[in-house]
């Protein structure tokens, strides 16, 4: 089985502006009194590879406990895409319509308008994910996610697809859980030859 790591380390990813900078605090360590290390983080919810829950721009929306993990675990698609803006004509004329995870490669300089939101969510999409920090455009009020997530589709940040091919993959990426927050870590992970699962997982 061949799996491609697509997150990105926490403590060294890039910070949306205004965030926390992580930070990695060693309580303990071998041989230092102590016949174990430990340590602790003190890290915002949405530095590195992360999930967005429909409560981090819905007032009434899902924590990330409540998402039906079904969402992060499939077929997904890797595309390709140029720097700038992807609007809802492009998703109608690049964006699949028989797969319901994509994963957005632009090295980080494309963002989704909510009318790609709106297209998307006619697809029947249940995840979007991006190598940028965020789907949102800059400057914008957070249309993008609302859009999204109001309609159910999930919103993965953060990734690392620098060395990953556009095409088919199988998609694992459940949140950690932590019952009533708005986002969560995941370790992102692609299957380059899940030929087995294709027939049984839709």
């Amino acid at each position: 089985m061949k799996i491609i790591d697509i997150s990105r380390d926490l403590l060294t990813a890039p910070v949306y502006e205004g965030d926390p900078v992580p930070e990695h605090e060693w309580i303990k360590t071998i041989g230092d009194d102590s016949q174990y290390s430990l340590s602790a983080i003190c890290a915002c919810l949405h530095n590195g590879t992360h999930i967005d829950a429909p409560s981090h721009f819905l007032i009434d929306g899902e924590s990330i406990e409540e998402y039906n993990l079904e969402k992060f675990i499939g077929p997904c698609k890797v595309l390709e895409v140029s720097e700038g803006i992807i609007t809802g004509q492009t998703v109608e004329d690049y964006f699949p319509r028989d797969c319901k995870r994509v994963l957005i490669k632009s090295h980080g300089r494309a963002f989704i308008h909510e009318t790609a939101a709106e297209v998307m969510a006619l697809y029947g999409y249940d995840l979007i994910g991006t190598d940028s920090t965020t789907v949102e455009m800059p400057g914008s009020d957070g249309a993008a996610h609302r859009a999204l997530l109001r309609s159910n589709i999930a919103v993965l940040e953060g990734l690392n697809l620098d060395e990953t091919a556009k095409g088919d993959y199988f998609l694992i990426a459940p949140p950690v859980r932590i019952d009533g927050a708005e986002a969560s870590f995941t370790r992102a992970l692609l299957v380059a030859d899940y030929i087995f699962w294709s027939n049984a997982v839709k």
